[in-house]
């Protein structure tokens, strides 16, 4: 999934998402969605939707004339990516640090890279620690197993 990262020229390089990127509803034509739509699209409140742009997680949304959002295909890559960086446990206070470098240009290639790697890291530790759990469960689960097939014991 292709994430704009600037303003700038269609040039910049863009970051992208390592998982398979999910149809936008309207991939043609229209680019512009309510936040009732981006809603059902995404599965976040209209409140988190508020809260993102609030915070500066979500940059300027753009405006309908009677002054409604309008959520562009572009919002719905960010939001994708946003999601992605929650599911990582990373602080809401250093996604909005790494939407402020976005929003800063190319020369922060180099903090937005090492927020991503320390966060890598910190994925890295939890999966390692959940493979652990993981192992502990199997194990148990066995044990069940074989008491419950073991012949009775006189």
């Amino acid at each position: 999934m292709t994430v704009m990262e600037s303003t700038e020229s269609v040039s910049v390089k863009t970051d992208a998402c390592a998982s398979a990127p999910k149809a936008h509803p309207r991939p043609e034509g229209q680019d512009r969605y309510t936040i009732s739509e981006v809603v059902a699209y995404t599965g976040l409140t209209a409140h988190t939707l508020r809260w993102y742009e609030r915070i500066g997680l979500l940059s300027h949304v753009d405006r309908s004339h009677t002054g409604q959002r309008r959520f562009s295909n572009r919002d719905l890559d960010w939001l994708a990516f946003v999601g992605k960086l929650r599911l990582t446990g990373m602080p809401v206070a250093d996604m909005v640090r790494y939407a402020e470098l976005v929003r800063e240009g190319e020369h922060t290639f180099a903090e937005r890279q090492e927020l991503l790697e320390a966060t890598r890291r910190d994925v890295k530790v939890r999966i390692a620690e959940l493979q652990d759990t993981l192992a502990v469960l199997d194990f148990k689960i066995e044990f069940y197993d074989g008491a419950r097939t073991a012949p009775e014991r006189v």
